[in-house]
């Protein structure tokens, strides 16, 4: 994408511009600002200028709206939800001591923390030599490695991907339950015909979102197939832990199971109705033939 230029507390930042788009459905828009002059203590005060995104909702906004404008020529019926996204800040260095306290960078917050949010902050610490690390956080990562770390990007890049699909597909969830009992209860007001029809209708909705969202389930927990190399591995792993991946996976198999058992009530139900109304069938069949019956034999 062109570059894009901030401005924050007087200063002006140019900042290239980067999109990727992935077969899932997530656009990832990233900002870079590359320093390689930067001083000691420049870092620190480059991310505390920008703690939580602060000043980059235009740039955002404006770079989402010339990706629509250029997809729409390619995709018909585009809409991206831009009320729904997920901002992540990555940090990186060639110097093992820029910051020498990397929790003001992390938080966003030059305040002093206590011991224990401090603990908590760094314990995803990883490291395989002694010139390298990474810290990950909820929010932000700092990387200190003595080269480019282009791998350990991607590798965030993609858990985080992974993580807001199954943000999204959690939220579409939650959605289509409430929307599927609001329906039931319509459909129980109804006639007795016309809530069968009903529930039919419900079923079918039902069984499509679940063939979709199983299908992008399973493409988004194979997204990536992590190399041989250990330590790669034990970031890609640590990052979705950090990232609570195993929840939103757990909370969308429970609302996908919701939706499969509140499937097998509405098709039990339609199965008693439909042999209740073949029970009445028969009845009327055998009346009537009792009732040609007697009919000859009066005439008779």
């Amino acid at each position: 994408m062109d570059p894009v230029r901030a401005e924050q507390d007087g200063s002006v930042i140019d900042m290239a511009a980067f999109v990727r788009l992935y077969d899932i459905g997530v656009i990832s828009l990233c900002f870079v600002f590359e320093n390689p002059g930067a001083q000691p203590g420049d870092l620190e005060r480059f991310g505390l200028a920008f703690a939580a995104q602060q000043g980059l909702d235009p740039l955002f906004e404006e770079g989402l709206g010339s990706i629509q404008q250029i997809l729409s020529a390619h995709i018909s019926g585009l809409n991206a939800e831009t009320d729904f996204f997920e901002d992540y800040t990555i940090f990186t260095t060639d110097r093992m001591d820029d910051p020498a306290d990397p929790l003001p960078l992390l938080l966003g917050d030059a305040t002093p923390v206590a011991a224990q949010v401090r603990e908590e902050t760094l314990k995803y610490t990883l490291s395989y030599s002694l010139q390298d690390r990474i810290i990950l956080s909820y929010d932000s990562s700092l990387i200190c490695s003595p080269e480019p770390p282009n791998d350990l990007l991607d590798l965030l890049e993609y858990a985080n991907v992974q993580v807001f699909e199954l943000r999204y597909y959690d939220r579409l969830l939650m959605r289509q339950v409430e929307k599927m009992f609001d329906d039931i209860e319509h459909a129980d007001r109804m006639s007795w015909f016309r809530r069968m029809n009903q529930y039919h209708t419900i079923m079918g909705r039902v069984m499509e979102t679940n063939a979709e969202i199983t299908d992008v389930i399973e493409k988004v927990n194979n997204l990536i197939k992590v190399t041989e190399d250990i330590h790669y591995a034990r970031v890609y792993a640590k990052a979705l832990s950090v990232f609570r991946a195993d929840q939103w996976s757990e909370s969308v198999t429970r609302k996908i199971e919701m939706l499969r058992d509140n499937y097998s009530m509405l098709s039990d139900e339609v199965r008693i109705q439909h042999s209740y109304f073949l029970e009445w069938v028969i009845i009327i069949l055998i009346a009537l033939e009792f009732g040609f019956a007697i009919f000859e034999y009066l005439v008779l």
